[in-house]
């Protein structure tokens, strides 16, 4: 008797509050095995997420590394380009290197290069994705413009190897990829502000021969 007076009043609601507290505890448990579940369950997935990344992206970058490699021998006669992986054991993750070397260059780095040089590369990149992921037509806003009539000869001699398969619609101001062109679009400004669309089609008598030089009849 004197012990149960040392443990002091008895809460009648004690049971009541056990139950109701079970009750709750049982469902933050059916709530935490849940959890658990669901993410077993995401991490499978993001594996078979990552691994299908990996395989379509090593795919994809064997693909374009190699056309970027024979587009870029084609613009630079006698050079060396390629595409290097930075860090190739996580495809994850890992950053990409273009490697130009022009004929007569011993350099690798593109920051070394010209600005010409560098445009060039750049397209024979842009190029070798199109190769790869083929598209019925493509979109160029002045690609050509640091070209110097060297490589925009090249340039141009590329353009013609993909316009049979495609359509492609350069926005330009250069003379001579106007002339290449199939259908030339301007837009001028008419009176009053407003501006103006003209179209013309080049005359069938423009070819251009094997090695990409434009004749004109």
């Amino acid at each position: 008797e004197r012990e149960l007076k040392l443990m002091g009043p008895i809460n009648p609601l004690a049971l009541e509050e056990f139950d109701s507290l079970e009750e709750r505890r049982s469902f933050l448990q059916e709530q935490l095995d849940d959890i658990r579940a669901t993410r077993k369950e995401l991490r499978k997935v993001i594996r078979s997420v990552d691994e299908e990344i990996v395989s379509v992206f090593a795919a994809a970058f064997a693909e374009v590394s190699m056309h970027f490699t024979e587009l870029f021998d084609q613009l630079f006669p006698g050079g060396q380009g390629r595409l290097r992986l930075i860090n190739p054991d996580n495809l994850l993750e890992t950053g990409l290197d273009i490697e130009a070397r022009p004929s007569g260059k011993n350099v690798k780095k593109l920051s070394l290069l010209s600005g010409g040089e560098r445009s060039l590369t750049a397209l024979a990149f842009l190029f070798a994705v199109f190769r790869s992921r083929p598209s019925p037509f493509y979109v160029m806003d002045e690609v050509e413009a640091a070209l110097d009539d060297v490589n925009l000869h090249r340039f141009l001699g590329l353009v013609d190897r993909f316009r049979d398969d495609a359509q492609l619609l350069i926005v330009s101001h250069q003379k001579r990829t106007m002339e290449a062109a199939d259908c030339l679009y301007g837009v001028s400004m008419a009176p009053g502000g407003s501006s103006k669309v003209v179209s013309e089609r080049i005359a069938a008598s423009r070819v251009l021969n094997r090695t990409g030089a434009l004749a004109t009849g």
